[in-house]
């Protein structure tokens, strides 16, 4: 369903609009179900998490201060 499916919608102004979204948010959220989330999701948020908890190449504050100041 698109926007302009709904004339009603489409006729609204912007902040009218953000005050719809809004209420049809609250309205999905207040729903007790649960929504289904691919495994190919949680695989993505499992390798992110995982770069975030491994720092990877640590650098000495030596080799720090040579980088940056490389940069100027």
């Amino acid at each position: 369903m698109k926007v302009n499916d709904v004339p009603e919608i489409s006729r609204l102004s912007v902040p009218e609009k953000i005050l719809f979204v809004e209420d049809l948010w609250d309205s999905i959220s207040s729903i007790d179900s649960e929504i289904p989330v691919p495994e190919s999701h949680k695989n993505e948020l499992d390798h992110r998490l995982g770069k975030h908890y491994s720092p990877g190449e640590l650098l000495s504050i030596k080799e720090l201060q040579v980088r940056i100041e490389k940069r100027k």
